[in-house]
């Protein structure tokens, strides 16, 4: 068969969501604790869930505020108290008034706030944070 005559195969072009993207963060941050163990207090703030009036409001006397950031990794690096991930899909997404006041708010007091699109993005920047933030 001549080049002319044959066809390029590629796989379709799969968009993961946001939270398919957060679970190969947290995937990953398993696999890299031998190397980074301060990943072992990575933990991720559930504020995306769409909720019923009743459980909503129950949330919101616990403290649930909305615009938090998805991940936090409360560690000391280069000058900063604590990183602060807001993940995004890799294709994008949008910051709302919420989160970009929290944003503010954070930096504000000295910690790293991040807009990762994607989990490649989102490990780039918390390597780079435990590696000392230069």
């Amino acid at each position: 068969m001549t080049a002319s005559r044959t066809k390029r195969w590629k796989p379709p072009l799969v968009m993961r969501t946001e939270h398919e993207e957060q679970c190969l963060v947290f995937a990953w941050a398993q696999v890299m604790g031998g190397r980074y163990p301060e990943l072992g207090v990575m933990f991720a703030v559930p504020n995306f869930a769409k909720i019923t009036p009743r459980w909503g409001a129950y949330m919101k006397a616990e403290g649930k505020k909305s615009g938090v950031p998805d991940i936090v990794l409360p560690v000391a690096r280069g000058g900063y108290h604590s990183l602060f991930v807001e993940m995004k899909r890799a294709d994008g997404g949008v910051t709302y008034a919420a989160q970009e006041a929290w944003h503010l708010a954070l930096t504000d007091q000295g910690n790293y706030v991040a807009i990762c699109e994607g989990a490649e993005a989102a490990q780039k920047v918390i390597t780079w944070y435990l590696d000392g933030a230069a």
